[in-house]
């Protein structure tokens, strides 16, 4: 099912987590965030519009790391029901796509709830203060489609890590709906 996400609520407050890494590493949402934000992105393995971002979304992550903002994945699905998103599977995708960046299962679903995320991908964009500055969508590219890319989200946290604010145009994410227990 194709759903659209909300547009940014500026200024909301980022709710903490902590949630562990398929390998049972648990990271807190304060020792993630950079020195000028947190990119949360909610992500998981099988969603076909994932997989055409994947390579745009970890190259953005890496130059964004350089710029003071740190990025973390969270994958929000009924991981029983889909095996495809399991915690091994997990393991193997962000090593095929080499993630910089933690890859944290929410297997209870509450970061995901508490965020009031989608879809996959769904991006939340935050300043150093964990104020939302963007939730949109990674780039103007869609499926299938060629055409010159346009890094929405790269640009935007750039901005973010400069000012501390977001841009006031957002596009809001596409993708497939959290698989709900």
């Amino acid at each position: 099912m194709l759903l659209d996400t909300p547009v940014c609520d500026f200024g909301w407050k980022a709710p903490d987590f902590q949630l562990p890494t398929a390998d049972g590493q648990s990271h807190k949402r304060d020792g993630l965030v950079g020195a000028n934000g947190l990119l949360v992105a909610f992500i998981c393995n099988h969603c076909p519009y994932v997989k055409a971002i994947v390579q745009n979304f970890v190259l953005d992550a890496q130059k964004l790391e350089h710029l003071g903002v740190n990025t973390v994945a969270i994958m929000p699905n009924d991981f029983v029901a889909h095996p495809e998103d399991s915690p091994e599977k997990m393991q193997e995708f962000a090593q095929e796509h080499a993630f910089n960046f933690p890859y944290l299962v929410d297997e209870d679903q509450s970061v995901a709830r508490a965020y009031n995320a989608i879809c996959t991908p769904d991006f939340f964009g935050f300043n150093s203060k964990l104020e939302l500055q963007y939730r949109g969508r990674l780039d103007n590219l869609t499926m299938g489609k060629d055409a010159t890319r346009v890094a929405e989200l790269f640009d935007a946290m750039t901005t973010i890590a400069n000012t501390s604010r977001g841009p006031e145009q957002q596009l809001a994410s596409m993708g497939c709906s959290i698989k709900w227990k």
